[in-house]
């Protein structure tokens, strides 16, 4: 089967062209740049290694055909050479599958308690640990930015930022794996708060947004309403005696944004900052995806955010993901940060999907 592979070569030339760029050392004058650039030199560099081995073997196999003519000894090695080849293009094609351009970013993840009280919370901070002790398993940075607790030790909600390390491809970058977590997280067990030993059935929500850059989204600073107050703790004790906690608000979007987790107002305002812009970020892809002629979203995950994703089962330790059909009885496992099963299963449902819409459209 001829193979027309006319993108993967020009994205071979943006490759080419990256290289240059990052080796003039007048690139690296502006930090943000470099990083732009890098990131997008990730992006390609396994597309075009797979694209020139793809080259390579197509070149091997017609010499093998060539050299076959006088010594048929070549046209087994030519028939090995084209199987190659032919898994190299089924990699290549899966490869050249247009990306969320958002996968190479890093991560805002906010666990919010749902109904349930304090078994709830309990439930939310277990989330938060779990995806505490799998971010570390990536070798992601980590840090908590807003968190608010509850009587019992668990979370009403709480803000994480998840950080890759350096430059790194974009299937290995927080957001390409966090986005399918996002969505209503049901638990089924018997509850601290229980005397009687009945199973409970209680949520959380959990929201994954794409952390935005200071040039990704324009913020006015008109538009901002600060306010500052003093921290309060569970049952509202107080934290400080400075105002040190702050709250924005975002006139024309409504959005507000409290942080108080920090001692210093200036560190909680910035945190309330990168919360912000990743709010408005989303809300902006979301307006556009709306607004164009394709829905620009993951065949996974959705938009609605009360959509029940996952069942959580503590007294059969098992897990299922609703979205995929993807079950599982190492619950503890998972809770301990072992989600890459879970986190493969989607990314290959979303992937096949994509597959067949392309396949329906050629």
């Amino acid at each position: 089967m001829a193979q027309d592979f006319a993108k993967a070569a020009a994205l071979e030339t943006e490759y080419i062209d990256l290289e240059a760029k990052l080796s003039d050392p007048s690139t690296h004058n502006d930090q943000r740049e470099a990083r732009r650039i890098g990131k997008r030199h990730a992006e390609l560099k396994p597309v075009v290694a797979k694209y020139r081995e793809w080259k390579q073997l197509s070149e091997d196999e017609e010499a093998a055909r060539e050299m076959g003519a006088e010594d048929a000894s070549f046209l087994d090695e030519a028939v090995q050479l084209a199987e190659q080849k032919e898994q190299a293009a089924e990699k290549l094609q899966e490869m050249l599958i247009p990306r969320d351009p958002m996968d190479g970013n890093d991560v805002i993840l906010e666990i919010k308690a749902g109904a349930g009280g304090e078994e709830s919370a309990l439930f939310a901070g277990d989330l938060m640990r779990m995806y505490l002790k799998y971010a570390e398993k990536r070798g992601w940075a980590t840090q908590v930015l807003e968190a608010e607790e509850s009587d019992m030790g668990g979370y009403k909600d709480i803000a994480i930022s998840v950080k890759s390390r350096g430059v790194v491809a974009p299937e290995d970058a927080p957001y390409a794996n966090l986005k399918y977590e996002g969505g209503v997280h049901r638990v089924q067990r018997v509850p601290v708060t229980e005397s009687q030993g009945r199973i409970h059935t209680s949520a959380a929500g959990v929201l994954v947004l794409p952390e935005a850059e200071e040039v990704d989204v324009t913020i006015d600073p008109n538009d901002l309403r600060i306010d500052v107050y003093r921290s309060s703790g569970p049952g509202g004790q107080s934290v400080n005696t400075t105002d040190s906690a702050v709250r924005i608000t975002h006139v024309p979007t409504g959005t507000v944004v409290s942080c108080q987790n920090e001692k210093s107002q200036l560190q909680n305002k910035e945190s309330a900052m990168r919360i912000l812009r990743a709010r408005l970020l989303a809300l902006a892809e979301e307006e556009a995806a709306a607004a164009g002629s394709e829905l620009r979203k993951s065949q996974v995950r959705t938009v609605d955010r009360s959509e029940r994703i996952r069942t959580y089962n503590f007294p059969e330790n098992r897990l299922a993901d609703h979205r995929v059909g993807y079950k599982s009885n190492n619950l503890d496992a998972v809770l301990n940060g072992e989600l890459e099963p879970v986190v493969e299963a989607c990314i290959e449902a979303d992937m096949q999907a994509k597959l067949a819409d392309l396949g329906e459209a050629q």
